[in-house]
């Protein structure tokens, strides 16, 4: 298992959404590219990243500032946040970003969703964000019919590169993350699963190692407030 730290931009800074909420932020950094140098330097090999504006207009936003992390080089790269589009896939994977995630327009399009992941086969990643098991959608504002489990299943069945699954109500409270969701997800599938939100200490990680089938874990705010350390989180994956 491997430990992805994350960069949630708005406004092109650096900052965390309390339980997907938009009017409750919290700021971090407003050089998210020193952020990722950082995260580097603790030994990081990829970087999450998401552009919460992109994600609630339904178009990437926050371009340039993935483009200046992109550019330093030290990091694999996974961006997510109102990719619907086909251009908007190639233009990120130009920059050098390492897989693309899509979230929305896989649920809401799924044939299109099909098509992108066989011509971009192993660059694409499923975001699959819930509340109580249930599917959110555009930048989490909207509740989709669909269970995880239900969508994950067909899902998997494409050349996806991943699928990233976040518990909303879990993402940026610091209280755990959902292990049992994540366990039922990882058990589901065949193709690689990344718990998100909620992680929060080293025990976190390391029952999150111990329930097996577990490819990677994205941490946000406990690296951020200190509750967790990078390199030690690093180490205790290993």
């Amino acid at each position: 298992m491997y430990i992805i730290p994350a960069i949630d931009i708005i406004d092109g800074r650096c900052i965390r959404l309390i339980q997907g909420n938009y009017h409750r932020q919290l700021v971090y950094n407003d050089d998210p590219a020193g952020q990722a140098g950082l995260f580097a330097a603790d030994g990081a090999k990829w970087l999450h990243i998401v552009d919460l504006d992109g994600a609630k207009l339904g178009k990437p936003v926050n371009t340039k500032t993935v483009e200046r992390i992109a550019k330093k080089g030290k990091l694999k790269i996974e961006v997510g946040g109102g990719i619907r589009n086909e251009e908007s896939i190639q233009q990120l994977l130009d920059l050098g970003i390492a897989r693309v995630i899509i979230g929305t327009k896989a649920i809401t399009d799924f044939e299109w969703f099909g098509r992108m992941t066989q011509k971009f086969a192993g660059k694409i990643a499923l975001g699959l964000d819930a509340r109580s098991g249930k599917l959110a959608t555009e930048g989490w504002t909207k509740e989709q019919p669909l269970t995880v489990l239900e969508f994950a299943a067909e899902a998997a069945k494409l050349p996806i590169a991943a699928i990233i699954y976040t518990d909303i109500t879990k993402d940026g409270m610091m209280a755990g993350p959902n292990f049992e969701m994540t366990k039922a997800l990882a058990d589901a599938v065949s193709v690689p699963v990344v718990a998100s939100g909620g992680i929060n200490t080293i025990e976190d990680i390391k029952q999150l190692k111990k329930l097996g089938g577990i490819d990677a874990a994205v941490v946000g705010r406990a690296i951020y407030e200190g509750t967790l350390s990078l390199a030690d989180a690093i180490k205790a994956a290993k």
